[in-house]
């Protein structure tokens, strides 16, 4: 292995009374693709700072390799010193540097250079300091949270950029699919103290579980053992007490095993406050129309969404979103067309802006209103403390001020006050804004078990593809186009990215084949059978008549008097449902089966 360009050695950190980081260990040699994982708050982008010479820690060494460029991407860059964004990016450049590139990766990022710094937004500013660190060639480079505040144009550029760059790579995001795209090497920071296992990010999770189940069920032995010393010192040890000193000492280095010992921080309990369901019929939209100037922002756009149904809406930044958003749930009047929407709505909503909260509030009265100290969840009344539990915030952050808050901290928060609204129609613009990959995990679960319906706006592709079954994308000029499924399903349908780039299938790294060997012929297209199709075609016939016979034995068992009438045939009606019960499941299996089978060889 090629010695490290970046080696972090028995690093530890505290703030206030629990470690941070205790004995953590990070190196990074030559062309590693290295992602960084955690909960949020567990001390990745300090440790990134560490790496980065930013950061001084308590105890531990810092070693770079001698010559070797490191560049650094902070989650918040700050250009306040630099004039234009030109001059921000020039001046990450060395001697040797090409002083084109500068220029180059900012047009490429969609900036002219010309940009006050003192007047970006958000993006704009990740795109300058995107630009800053790649456009010196560095050896190394660290990054934190770099998708954070791009469109989806703008991530997949990005992608694209870092599979092709020669430096290595320590990257912190929460973007799942960009991690599984660039990871070869995971580092796992939990606790306080770093696992590496030489897995993309891909693979990670699963290994994670395993060894979480692992290390509970340690735990549990080592309950069980305490509890049986207890048991012995109790019972056992009265008549032996100077013979048995040293069982004595080792049950008293068990308890303090078990005091010392750090668990994992628990799952949190998101669920939505359900409101009663709303008609089939959720939007209808017809020739819906709307400009901002000479500019159109939708035009000629007729949609129906019904109730159940999961839409994502997605696009470059500036394309429209929210705006058309805001057309399809009545909150801005279109310039042409109609929205007619469903009788019995209750909308709750969680906004980009995350709303304006008083940065002075604490988050108990975030969550209350300032009124009191409970909140009415689901219709039951539960103590603030309780609540915000299960978004994962300690019973001492109650008084905490928002404006202390983490970015992950407040977007819990957002999602706490948007879900106890009964609702029966959320919509949610960017909710996974600052989640880590773990409360993404149980908001997707949550989303999958909403009996209401949902219209979300998101760049996360793996989010999108996970949560939503219809995506409304947009082709220019103010024209909106519908795709089934999800963001990959939208790909396939539509042969391009959202830029129109034509997708390309890529060779595998590991083909041998020579450059000069003949071509292989095309793979015979997969074709149903005919008892596939004839089975299609009947399937759906079979299934209603199973159905339609379940229901006619439940009925005869619902006699109460049945049984004490006639025991045999109670007996063999019960026998005859459960084998309608599993008939009808085998067939719908068989049925999903094929349907499945049947859209892979439409899709090619």
């Amino acid at each position: 292995m090629p010695p490290p360009l970046i080696q972090l050695t028995d690093i530890a950190l505290t703030f206030g009374g629990t470690p941070l980081l205790e004995g953590v260990e990070l190196s990074v040699s030559a062309g590693e693709r290295v992602c960084l994982v955690g909960r949020n708050g567990s001390g990745k982008s300090t440790l990134l700072k560490i790496a980065a010479g930013l950061v001084e820690a308590d105890r531990g060494e810092r070693f770079v390799q001698p010559g070797a460029a490191v560049r650094y991407l902070p989650q918040e860059p700050d250009l306040s010193s630099f004039a234009t964004t030109l001059a921000y990016v020039e001046s990450g450049l060395g001697p040797t540097d090409d002083p084109h590139q500068a220029r180059y990766l900012l047009e490429q990022l969609g900036l002219t250079g010309n940009e006050d710094t003192g007047q970006l937004s958000g993006g704009e500013a990740r795109r300058a300091a995107l630009a800053h660190v790649l456009a010196p060639n560095p050896d190394i480079l660290l990054l934190d949270e770099p998708t954070n505040h791009l469109d989806l144009p703008a991530i997949e550029w990005l992608e694209a950029r870092l599979a092709q760059q020669r430096a290595a790579l320590v990257l912190i995001s929460h973007d799942r699919r960009f991690l599984e795209t660039l990871s070869r090497t995971t580092i796992w920071l939990d606790r306080g103290r770093t696992s590496r296992v030489d897995l993309g990010f891909g693979r990670f999770e699963a290994w994670r579980d395993q060894k979480l189940e692992e290390e509970e069920t340690a735990q549990h032995k080592l309950d069980r053992r305490i509890a049986r010393e207890e048991h012995w010192m109790r019972y056992g040890v009265t008549a032996r007490r100077k013979r048995n000193v040293r069982r004595v000492a080792e049950l008293q280095a068990l308890r303090q095993a078990r005091r010392n010992h750090r668990r994992a921080a628990g799952k949190a309990e998101i669920v939505a406050t359900e409101a009663e369901a709303s008609g089939a019929l959720v939007v209808e939209a017809k020739g819906l129309g709307k400009t901002f100037g000479e500019r159109a922002i939708v035009k000629d756009l007729s949609v129906r969404i019904m109730r159940g149904d999961r839409i994502g809406i997605i696009g470059p930044n500036g394309s429209g979103k929210t705006t058309l958003v805001n057309l399809l749930t009545g909150t801005l009047a279109p310039d042409s067309g109609t929205v007619r929407l469903g009788v019995n709505l209750a909308m709750a909503t969680l906004d980009q802006g995350r709303e304006s909260l008083d940065p002075d509030w604490t988050l108990s009265e975030a969550l209350t209103g300032g009124r009191g100290n409970t909140v009415t969840v689901g219709g039951q009344t539960k103590h603030v403390v309780g609540y915000m539990q299960d978004f994962l915030f300690s019973p001492q952050q109650a008084r905490t001020a928002l404006k202390a808050l983490s970015g992950g901290e407040r977007g819990r928060l957002m999602l706490a006050r948007a879900l106890a609204k009964p609702s029966n129609l959320l919509v949610l613009d960017e909710p996974t804004n600052d989640l880590d990959l773990e409360m993404l995990d149980v908001l997707e679960e949550m989303l999958a078990t909403y009996a209401g319906t949902v219209i979300l706006i998101s760049h996360d592709r793996d989010f999108l593809d996970r949560a939503v079954n219809l995506v409304l994308a947009p082709e220019g000029d103010g024209r909106w186009t519908e795709y089934a499924g999800g963001y990959t399903d939208m790909l396939a349908q539509r042969g391009a990215d959202l830029n129109g780039r034509k997708l390309q299938r890529v060779k595998a790294a590991t083909s041998t084949k020579p450059a000069d060997a003949p071509a292989s012929p095309p793979p015979s297209k997969r074709k149903l059978s005919f008892n596939e199709k004839h089975a299609l075609q009947t399937l759906p016939k079979e299934i209603e008549a199973l159905q339609r016979r379940i229901a006619t034995l439940q009925q005869t068992l619902g006699d109460p008097a049945f049984y004490a009438r006639d025991p045999k045939a109670f007996a063999e009606t019960t026998q005859a449902l459960a084998s309608a019960h599993s008939q009808l499941a085998a067939a719908e299996d068989r049925w999903l089966e094929l349907e499945l089978l049947r859209e892979e060889i439409v899709r090619g």
